[in-house]
């Protein structure tokens, strides 16, 4: 679904920008009926590949409209409006707006379509499900990069300090003590202060506040591992310090690991979900989870709380998922506690 997000979004337009100010904050299952009006200004064109992943260039204009009559020459439209108060009166001629098309039946065919919206509108009009599907592959996306970077640093830490000991030992896990007893959020804000706020800089500052516990869980398995006999064997036969420990001793302390990162990977989404509602996480108009919560969450006590309890239940359904995935994992691959 991350993947072909804007395939399966009913708005294709980058980051499902699309706003129609007129039909803000609806409930799910909500109807109009939309008149495209197409710009005289090319949108660059792209390949079919780079629209599926990331969107279409949209340059003409969305109106949703009550009614629309054709005249010979022109077309005149009632914009929406709700209760009591009435809708302004537009009129369009039909050759100068609608060049491409021939008839009244053609520009009605292409340029005007009734359009549902599943989960509804959020406060500037644009299509809530759009936007949560685009939305996914910011939590994914943290998710694997912060991974990744915490297996990296914390595997290269973790297997030193537990293979060669001594004082280097005790340098690593001074170090590991020092970045633990800092609160993960606070760290994550400094060092996205500190990089400036954007996309791939979230990424980086809660991959780096990560690899703390997997550090520590291969300084452990590497105590015990290193003492094997097929590790005395691989030393008696003249390999190197390096060969050992990528060759022999890495490969066997794997499965904790795999355990680990499940739970790191369902943390890293709630810490970019928390950023993302303080305002340094993923910035407008990218779509994420945590700033649709925060866009909206005032909304609770306005009477539409499923603006924010919907954004709030796919992050609280993604995050159970991986914590299940680790535990069935763990119970596979038999770790010990």
């Amino acid at each position: 679904m991350a993947l072909g997000a804007y395939l399966i979004a009913p708005d294709h337009s980058e980051n499902a920008n699309q706003m129609h100010l007129p039909i803000h904050s609806k409930s799910p299952g909500f109807e109009v009926t939309m008149l495209s009006i197409p710009s005289n200004l090319q949108a660059e064109e792209k390949s079919w590949l780079a629209q599926a992943f990331f969107g279409k260039q949209f340059s003409g204009t969305e109106i949703p409209i009550n009614s629309f009559e054709f005249t010979e020459e022109e077309l005149k439209v009632k914009t929406y409006a709700e209760g009591e108060i009435e809708g302004l009166e537009k009129t369009y001629n039909l050759a100068e707006t609608f060049p491409e098309a021939s008839s009244a039946e053609e520009i009605e065919e292409q340029y005007i379509q009734q359009q549902t919206f599943l989960l509804g509108t959020d406060k500037y009009g644009r299509d809530l499900l759009s936007r949560m599907l685009v939305g996914i592959r910011i939590s994914l996306s943290i998710g694997f990069v912060a991974v990744f970077i915490s297996l990296v640093i914390g595997m290269s830490l973790g297997a030193i300090a537990g293979y060669f000991g001594g004082k280097i030992d005790a340098a690593i896990m001074w170090l590991i003590n020092v970045t633990w007893s800092i609160p993960t959020l606070l760290l994550v804000i400094a060092i996205t202060l500190a990089l400036g706020k954007g996309f791939w800089q979230v990424f980086i500052a809660v991959g780096l506040t990560m690899w703390v516990e997997v550090a520590r869980v291969v300084r452990g398995q590497v105590m015990g591992v290193k003492k094997m006999q097929y590790v005395t064997a691989a030393r008696a036969l003249g390999f190197g310090h390096t060969r050992i420990i990528l060759k022999h001793i890495i490969p066997n302390v794997l499965a904790p690991l795999i355990v680990i990162s499940a739970a790191n990977f369902a943390a890293a989404i709630l810490v970019e979900s928390g950023l993302s509602f303080l305002g340094i996480g993923a910035q407008p108009p990218m779509p994420s989870w945590g700033s649709m919560i925060k866009d909206h969450y005032s909304y609770i006590i306005l009477g539409k709380p499923y603006l924010a309890i919907i954004p709030g239940l796919a992050i609280m359904s993604l995050v159970m998922a991986f914590m299940l995935i680790g535990n069935a994992l763990r119970d596979a691959l038999d770790v010990k506690a």
